[in-house]
């Protein structure tokens, strides 16, 4: 019906039916105080996904989607927020809604709403607030914005979406623009299937569902894989296999896949916004903001933050290269990274000259002592390659059990004084962490055309390209691991043994055969593998030399 005819139609009734009409149409509103806009709204409201992913553009109703599915669909909710301060703009909008703040406690952050529903906020403003929310069911948990947030606290705070009413569905659901800064691009994979161009099952339509499972890696770790349907399945061989009595599995032996699926929206989807000057405004920004904003391009640039010490360009340029080798060639380096704690991994990096190969890590629990550390260097170790270790705390015990064990093992502490000086000649460092990872950022700049390639590991491009730096005086200052870990919510393991594996140290058996004239078998009792490392003795000694 047009709005003449409803018009029309609306002339046409007595004065005793618009009252009727009235009060069935107040009683309607008391019912159900929110409907989705037609389009992509309603879709994603009707959603039987498991995980919803929902927007791409500005104005496409993502916080009216929230506060929809909180008040008809769910009877315990949680709306999280990067910032706890910032799930006020999804308060204001349930106080228009309700017409009243009636069961809200604003101490507690909870509200009551009708219909014995409950909404929860929170934010995950540092690294650690997802425990308060360790074992708290809600059959909706909601993130708004998801890309300003660190993917491990929200795949933590995920865990327990789960529900006692057997008539609720529960589901998350992940509401967001494109990712501006490269912390955001774990959305992109997370949802490849319809936003990664490079996924083998890009392009899936919008709302269409997929199923993945969290499986096992390989290297002690898990990892997202996508499978044909939502039926659970055990892993034989490592692949997935359905016929299988659940009686001879352990239940975390049983994998049950979850559906995601994602649905685009734009402002020319909400007619409200559309009735305002919402659009112009969109408009003005400046590239690549206005597209992301207005069409929710995915694939516009996302902007590495100013002070970004390696560009993501430049890692993803260096993945690219890397194809897996075989014979591989003559290994020269390990960079070796101890876990710090239950949270932190051990990881090694093998360097073959300009082609690294696959990081292998650890849990820190299957690692807990140096003998073990030691024996997992050694594993790897080939070619007489050198061994590069952060002595910093804990590595200094592997670092002793390996020199016992007579390895070429170099103890480097990254908080050390830097002899070095950037590729201009021009500035210095402010300690040896920051000339090693600058080093790095040098020796992935594309001018310097050594071909460098690093395997297409997500977790090592998004350690990468963490850090950032700041120039005190002529001093090159990039941030510690501390400052990196309390930003992203994670310790940058795997750039720290990357790091390490980019140093270059002579080997043992080289220097030998140099200090003894080239006669292989000469020996050298007092040879010391970190004399070189001494100012006094080699002042012109540089581990880095050859990234320059």
């Amino acid at each position: 019906m047009t709005d003449d005819e409803l018009d029309a139609a609306l002339a046409e009734l007595s004065p005793d039916e618009r009252i009727e009409l009235d009060a069935l149409i107040a009683a309607d509103i008391a019912d159900t105080p929110w409907r989705p806009l037609a389009g992509p709204q309603l879709m994603a409201y009707e959603s039987q996904a498991d995980i919803i992913g929902y927007g791409g553009a500005a104005g496409g109703g993502k916080t009216d989607l929230i506060c929809g599915k909180v008040q008809t669909q769910h009877r315990r909710s949680l709306v999280v927020r990067r910032e706890k301060a910032q799930t006020e703009g999804v308060i204001q909008r349930l106080t228009v809604i309700q017409g009243t703040t009636d069961g809200f406690n604003s101490q507690k952050s909870i509200w009551r709403l009708p219909s014995n529903r409950i909404c929860e906020f929170a934010g995950l403003d540092n690294p650690g607030d997802e425990r308060r929310w360790q074992g708290r069911d809600h059959g909706l948990k909601a993130f708004d914005e998801v890309t300003e947030m660190r993917e491990q606290q929200v795949r933590f705070v995920m865990g327990w979406n789960r529900t006692s009413d057997p008539t609720e569905h529960a589901q998350v659901l992940m509401t967001f623009n494109p990712p501006t800064t490269s912390e955001g691009r774990w959305v992109i994979e997370f949802f490849g299937p319809w936003l990664d161009e490079a996924h083998p099952l890009y392009p899936t339509p919008p709302g269409v569902l997929r199923y993945a499972a969290m499986l096992p890696d390989g290297n002690g770790g898990s990892k997202d894989r996508w499978v044909d349907c939502a039926d659970p399945f055990v892993l034989v061989n490592g692949e997935p296999f359905y016929d299988f009595d659940p009686k001879r599995y352990k239940p975390t032996e049983i994998i049950k896949p979850k559906s995601r699926t994602f649905i685009p929206s734009r402002l020319t989807d909400n007619p409200y916004y559309m009735a305002t000057d919402y659009m112009s405004t969109l408009q003005s920004l400046p590239e690549p903001l206005r597209s992301q904003m207005l069409n929710g391009d995915f694939n516009a640039g996302v902007e590495d933050g100013a002070f970004q010490v390696i560009p993501t360009e430049w890692v993803e340029l260096a993945q690219a290269r890397w194809t897996a080798l075989s014979p591989k060639p003559p290994m020269d380096s390990i960079g070796l990274d101890v876990a710090r704690g239950g949270k932190d991994n051990t990881v090694l990096i093998k360097r073959h000259g300009w082609w690294f190969d696959k990081p292998v890590w650890e849990p820190g629990k299957s690692t807990p002592n140096g003998p073990m550390v030691a024996a997992l260097a050694i594993g790897q170790k080939r070619d007489d390659a050198v061994i590069h270790i952060d002595v910093i705390g804990v590595g200094a015990s592997p670092y002793d059990f390996l020199v016992n064990a007579k390895q070429d093992v170099i103890g480097v502490n990254v908080s050390h004084a830097s002899q070095g000086r950037d590729k201009s000649g021009m500035l210095e460092f402010k300690n040896l962490r920051s000339e090693l990872i600058w080093r790095a950022r040098e020796a992935f700049d594309p001018e310097a055309n050594n071909g460098i390639a690093i395997p297409p590991d997500p977790r090592l491009k998004a350690d990468l390209c963490a850090f950032t730096w700041t120039l005190q005086g002529r001093s090159i200052y990039v941030e510690g691991r501390e400052e990196v870990e309390k930003r992203i919510g994670r310790s940058p393991d795997w750039a720290s043994a990357f790091f390490l594996a980019l140093m270059d140290t002579p080997k043992k058996q080289a220097m030998i055969d140099l200090m003894s004239g080239g006669r292989r078998g000469s020996t050298r009792d007092e040879y010391d593998p970190l004399a070189c490392m001494q100012k006094l003795d080699r002042s012109d000694y540089d581990p880095t030399a050859h990234l320059r």
